[in-house]
């Protein structure tokens, strides 16, 4: 029987860990054949060779213009285009508007912000040479509710969820078939999250699992969100913001 994308060809940045490794995974598991690609080559091709032969690892800094190059002509010899992009590569910094320094908002920019900008532009020129194809740009519920000790992260995020607005328009007026929305975790127990959260607290027992009013997720129920967008279930879904947050968004108002 066949997957979900079976035969697609999908990228996904920052998939050595975290959601990106568990969106590769179901990817995979889906029938897709995987770029992972990351910063961090030891744990990139042990994922690369978990999932087998048809896996690919590619050493990446997502807000490089030119690893995206690198990466975009390795991708087009190999595989002829590209089906679905994942921009899941980020990082997390926290503070304040009265903490946050302005280095702060500029590595958040580049490497949050810069790096879906590039991604987009490279697989819009890759989805073009297949006919159409999906992207889907990893934001956050900090993209779209404000955080106040998260200021920059926010601002990056935001970034995101409207750039992500503007490439789905372009692409449908100009007939391209790709689509192109942003997912918007909030909670989720990834090593970059938990690490943000105070001592003596267990994650785990933060989650729906324990009471349904906790807001923490695991990774792959937002990579599950992803697998959806990447399929051809979604072939009618453009331009969204996905919340995987447990409604904390909805309970905020």
């Amino acid at each position: 029987m066949a997957g979900r994308v079976q035969d697609k060809v999908a990228l996904v940045t920052g998939g050595a860990s975290g959601v990106g490794q568990a969106t590769a995974r179901l990817l995979a598991a889906e029938g897709a054949r995987v770029v992972i690609t990351d910063i961090n080559e030891a744990a990139g091709r042990a994922l690369a060779d978990e999932l087998g032969p048809e896996a690919l690892f590619l050493r990446h800094d997502a807000a490089s213009e030119a690893d995206w190059r690198t990466v975009e002509d390795t991708v087009r010899e190999r595989f002829g285009g590209l089906d679905v992009l994942v921009n899941n590569a980020g990082i997390l910094i926290k503070g304040s508007i009265e903490e946050a320094s302005l280095d702060d908002w500029q590595r958040l920019m580049r490497v949050n912000a810069d790096s879906v900008f590039l991604g987009c532009k490279a697989g819009v020129a890759l989805m073009k040479a297949r006919g159409g194809g999906s992207i889907v740009n990893m934001s956050s519920i900090a993209g779209i509710a404000g955080k106040d000790d998260y200021a920059a992260y926010c601002g990056s995020k935001g970034a995101i969820a409207a750039l992500t607005r503007a490439v789905a328009a372009h692409c449908r007026r100009s007939k391209y078939r790709i689509r192109c929305n942003s997912v918007h975790p909030d909670g989720i127990l990834t090593p970059m999250s938990t690490a943000a959260y105070p001592p003596g607290i267990d994650p785990a027992r933060l989650t729906i699992d324990v009471d349904p009013m906790f807001r923490a997720c695991l990774p792959e129920d937002v990579g599950n969100a992803i697998l959806f967008l990447a399929s051809d279930e979604s072939r009618a879904v453009n331009g969204i913001e996905l919340r995987v947050d447990s409604g904390q968004f909805v309970m905020s108002i």
